[in-house]
């Protein structure tokens, strides 16, 4: 199966590209996350909406095997929904996330307010980060354009994200679910500890968007910042081609190897 996840009714048939670095039987933060956005953004509305907010709590190791999912809204309005998406490993919640949908309705803003223009380099004029040797299968799937710093380098960094491989089988990849893979690897994006020495695991993910993304390429320029107890924060702004759109947190356990 080339599509990280087919879904059948209530039931999610998981491909192996799914797995993290970690083992091969524990999925990435990326792919169920996705998955979350996907599941939500198909949850009718009674007009036009789009994802302005996702939380998504990793309760437990998301395995690389069947999941099921139930869906919930939690408040229906004229202006907003609110939903909740859980996805289940044999019958335990291994993912608990909350969604708020904005209706969508053009507004004639005041010709002084610009949307924030990224500040490094478009894409293709970034140096490519080699995949090709990864033992993360899930990015083994993308595309990785280095603005400054590097993937898992020490210290802040901007680099530009594309997933190539299709997330659920038959449907395409939307600009909210883009935008969520991408924003799972602040941590990566902007470490500040020696990966073969500590690890730095996001226990949730929380991405807020001014407006939807667009194009394949989603840039994360990012920092992170440890407190004295174990505990530490990564934090990116998120941008398209035509500027910075979104921001996302993650909160951080660390841990030395």
């Amino acid at each position: 199966m080339d599509a990280i996840y087919r879904i059948d009714g209530r039931h999610i048939v998981t491909g192996p590209n799914a797995a993290g670095p970690w083992h091969p039987t524990m999925q990435h933060g990326s792919p169920p996350s996705a998955l979350v956005t996907y599941l939500a953004e198909a949850i009718a509305t009674p007009q036009p909406m789009q994802v302005a907010r996702l939380t998504v709590d990793l309760l437990r190791p998301v395995p690389v095997a069947p999941l099921s999912f139930e869906t919930e809204v939690l408040r229906q309005g004229r202006k907003i929904q609110l939903c909740a998406v859980r996805l289940l490993a044999n019958g335990v919640i291994v993912v608990n996330a909350t969604v708020l949908k904005i209706r969508i309705e053009p507004q004639q803003l005041p010709a002084e307010i610009e949307h924030p223009p990224i500040d490094v380099p478009p894409p293709e004029q970034c140096r490519p980060h080699d995949v090709s040797h990864t033992a993360n299968p899930f990015v083994g799937g993308m595309s990785l354009r280095e603005a400054h710093g590097g993937f898992l380098s020490i210290g802040p960094g901007a680099i530009w994200y594309r997933v190539d491989r299709p997330m659920i089988e038959g449907q395409p990849t939307s600009q909210a679910m883009r935008a969520v893979i991408a924003a799972d690897f602040s941590n990566a994006t902007s470490a500040i500890l020696d990966f073969r020495h500590w690890t730095f695991i996001n226990a949730d993910l929380n991405v807020h968007f001014a407006r939807q993304p667009v194009g394949d390429w989603i840039l994360l320029n990012s920092e992170m910042w440890l407190g004295p107890d174990g505990a530490g924060i990564a934090s990116s702004k998120l941008g398209d081609v035509h500027g910075y759109f979104g921001r996302a947190i993650q909160n951080l356990v660390i841990e030395k190897r």
